[in-house]
């Protein structure tokens, strides 16, 4: 299948730079997110946490929480454990996976610092809290797991004894002759990465209410979540209410980045909390809760070396990652995703066969860790690049030219990883060949080598990185999980000629609505402004697999172009009926039914609507006029299409401080075809900012006994404005032959290599001093004690 001509047409929509329609409604405070949502009869539930990282459950006093003011429930786990049934968090095809089944709430034991164990049911939500206060509860501590080596040691405490270990899954890959390889390299060099953990903070925090009448019996949730029919599957399964009764809905959402794929144990129980007392609950988590139960991310131990020949030649590679995902492999997705992810993904831009892996996904006494923006992709990345870096210091070759000589050929596919990952097409030297032009490198090394005489230490970094996009159902059908692959979408011709698209894939701000009306109004024929596109509600919106691992625009805008390629077919073969002419004669433009010869205005689309709706009688007979079409599609050919691009990163370092600054990143990135430039180039720079943010901010810290140290925004750094460089975007397209549209995801691209970019910036800077760093997030202190200053 090729992908369309007409896209290139100078006044098509696609590839056009279009503003989000719903952009000045949220910027005028106009947004209507789950936390502005009040509804009749409406309770709030505040929780009890555990003060420990691993203890049992000895007694639970709640006799005074009952009595207070304005109480209506006060629950445990095992009042909710009569509701719902369990849920485990594993998938068939990770062999050996094992996980413990959870509950919304603990019954015999807690297994992070933090972990609701309670539940109060008040008026509001202060009068919740107040009550809270007086639950006692009486725990027994236990030795708490925190370390990923202590976790994996024989004589380690289990936190879930039944299942015999802290082990939830190892994985390998071994193409076969790792060692020969290694063994007569010319080059091998080697290091230990440390990733530190970090969670999304999102401008809106999680937030859901559930309302359950049973005089129907009917479940409505109004949930901030990306993935509305995920999990109206999970509350009809889990709860035993019929899915056709289970309505979600997924109003504004101030972000996600994955984090609000995940089931929460808070949320689960506020369904239950809804059925026990017949009202609607709501539930926000406040910062300090979403620190202690949000799902975290990114916490890898990687020790990676790569071989090479005297000329730079990379020859293999060979990785160990140990990663700790808390107490619990997250549902449905799991928690291995990411570390499959990292171990698949290592070398992936380069033409080298031979790769041994290890993959160690640990249980630990800490929060659950599971999928976020660019899942594995930046470890994966930073490993593969900085060892590239190494090479071509070990070879003195320049990093541009160790990059041009090993990365695959734009003209050498499709061509399998050592991984076995299957590329369509990807542009790695169009995009390197690029990125250098728009940095001016040359004139970059020269000013940074004037600089250093001047005792001024700036460094440059590039990162070259393969991106996954539009997953099909080998990455979540295969594993027995109820998560699809395929999109829907309704469309519908009003009577008054506009037209409104229901579609299964979700708006966060990314601007889903905006993309879907420029393809329907691309193939339909119609202008932009009289699209109305509706997302996020499943009573209304066709079933779909919605927003995650940047398959929005890949899958779900070639759902949108091939509904609207069928509505305009039925479309056109009732405007020839009325204009007594061949279908085949006539198109569609700007609203207008034209001759395709000539061009010729022949009937207007709200003059057919008009017909069709009030005065069928007049049409031939026979003729049934169809001006709704419902259509789903799901993606064929290759797994997954993936998309490729490189970073660089320029910076100053101050070696008597440590401290950085980002002076600017240049990214080029290759998403297959570009539907609205704006919205790209946007989401990179977004995805940039989270990446560098993770290279120099933000990381979850723990104690020896579990406890989060950092669990506060007043503690925790993420990035601000002032810190971020100019971020300058371009692209090279190479579009999927999947599909029509030719379009691959892009949510991602900014965030994989951009942590990469930045320690290759940093190792350069410091390069003259001997110092170099393997571990993220590169604070100052760590900087400092690269350069061997404290």
């Amino acid at each position: 299948m090729s992908a369309i001509t007409s896209l290139d047409r100078p006044n098509s929509y696609i590839g056009r730079s279009v503003p989000r329609p719903n952009a000045k409604r949220l910027l005028a405070g106009r947004g209507r997110y789950v936390t502005d949502i009040t509804l009749p009869r409406m309770l709030h539930v505040a929780y009890v946490r555990s003060p420990y990282a691993h203890a049992r459950i000895v007694a639970i006093n709640a006799d005074e929480a009952r009595a207070a003011p304005g109480v209506r429930l006060v629950a445990t786990g095992a009042d909710l454990a009569k509701l719902c049934t369990p849920w485990v968090g594993t998938m068939d095809h990770f062999k050996g996976m094992k996980s413990p089944p959870q509950l919304p709430l603990p019954i015999d034991k807690v297994v992070w610092a933090g972990q609701a164990v309670v539940a109060v049911v008040a008026d509001t939500r202060a009068l919740a809290e107040d009550a809270a206060e007086l639950v006692a509860i009486e725990f027994d501590e236990l030795p708490a797991v925190v370390d990923i080596d202590a976790a994996r040691d024989p004589d380690a405490p289990v936190i879930s004894p039944e299942l015999g270990s802290n082990l939830c899954f190892q994985g390998k890959i071994d193409t076969g002759g790792v060692e020969d390889v290694f063994g007569g390299a010319a080059h091998v060099v080697e290091e230990e990465f440390l990733f530190g953990r970090h969670t999304a903070v999102t401008m809106e925090s999680r937030a859901i209410i559930a309302d359950y009448d049973a005089s129907e019996p009917k479940l409505t949730v109004h949930h901030a979540t990306q993935t509305p029919y995920q999990f109206q599957d999970i509350y009809a399964r889990h709860y035993g209410i019929p899915e056709a009764c289970v309505r979600v809905i997924a109003p504004d959402i101030g972000g996600s980045f994955g984090m609000k794929l995940h089931m929460y144990h808070e949320d689960m129980a506020v369904v239950g909390l809804s059925i026990m007392l017949g009202r609607p609950v709501k539930y926000v988590a406040d910062r300090i809760e979403s620190f202690v139960s949000d799902i975290h991310a990114r916490d890898h131990r990687v020790r990676a070396r790569m071989a090479a020949d005297a000329d730079g030649n990379i020859l293999a590679m060979d990785v160990e990652d140990v990663t700790g995902i808390g107490a619990f492999s997250a549902y449905p997705r799991t928690s291995v995703v990411e570390g499959n992810q990292v171990y698949r993904l290592m070398g992936a831009p380069y033409t080298f066969r031979n790769y041994r892996a290890d993959l160690q996904v640990v249980f630990q006494n800490k929060v659950q860790m599971s999928q976020y923006r660019a899942v594995g992709h930046p470890v994966a990345c930073t490993v593969t690049e900085r060892l590239v870096d190494m090479i071509a210091a070990k070879t003195s070759r320049d990093v541009f030219d160790i990059r041009s000589g090993n990365l695959i050929p734009d003209d050498a596919y499709p061509c399998t990883s050592p991984t076995g990952y299957k590329f369509e097409s990807l542009s790695h030297h169009a995009c390197l060949s690029k990125i250098r032009e728009m940095m001016d490198y040359e004139r970059l090394r020269a000013e940074q080598a004037e600089l250093r005489k001047q005792g001024i230490h700036r460094g440059i970094g590039i990162a070259t990185f393969v991106e996954i996009t539009n997953p099909s159902p080998a990455f979540y059908g295969v594993g027995g999980v109820r998560i699809s692959s395929q999109d829907g979408a309704i469309l519908k011709i009003t009577p008054s000629g506009d037209v409104r698209c229901l579609i299964s894939i979700t708006e966060l701000g990314q601007g889903t609505e905006t993309i879907v009306g420029q393809i329907v109004a691309e193939h339909l024929g119609v202008d932009r402004e009289r699209i109305k596109v509706i997302t996020g509600d499943t009573e209304t919106t066709p079933h779909g697999g919605a927003t995650y691992a940047c398959r929005g625009a890949g899958i779900g805008g070639e759902t949108a172009l091939q509904a609207a390629q069928k509505l305009k077919g039925n479309v056109l073969s009732v405007a020839a009926a009325i204009l007594q002419e061949e279908a085949d004669k006539l198109d569609m433009q700007a609203g207008w039914i034209i001759d395709k010869a000539t061009g010729q205005q022949r009937i207007e689309l709200a003059e057919i609507a008009r017909i069709a709706y009030f005065r069928s009688d007049t049409l031939p007979p026979g003729t049934q006029a169809q001006l709704s079409v419902a259509h789903h599609y799901a993606p064929e050919g290759y797994p997954f299409a993936f998309t490729n691009g490189v970073q660089a990163c320029h910076l100053e370092l101050d070696v008597e401080t440590g401290f950085v600054k980002i002076l600017k990143m240049w990214v080029v990135e290759d998403c297959g075809r570009v539907i609205n430039p704006l919205l790209v180039d946007e989401q990179i720079r977004g995805g940039v900012v989270q990446g560098l943010g993770a290279a120099f901010f933000e990381e979850c810290v723990y104690g020896e006994s579990g406890q989060l140290t950092n669990g506060s925004l007043a503690d925790y750094l993420v990035p601000m404005a002032v810190e971020m460089p100019d971020i300058v975007v371009a692209h090279v397209e190479t579009p999927t032959l999947d599909t029509q549209l030719g379009a691959k995801g892009v949510g991602e691209a900014g965030t994989a290599a951009a942590s990469a970019a930045a320690m290759n910036a940093i190792n350069d800077a410091m390069s003259p001093f001997g110092g170099t760093i393997a571990q993220v997030p590169m604070t100052p202190a760590r900087i400092l004690k690269a350069l061997g200053h404290i």
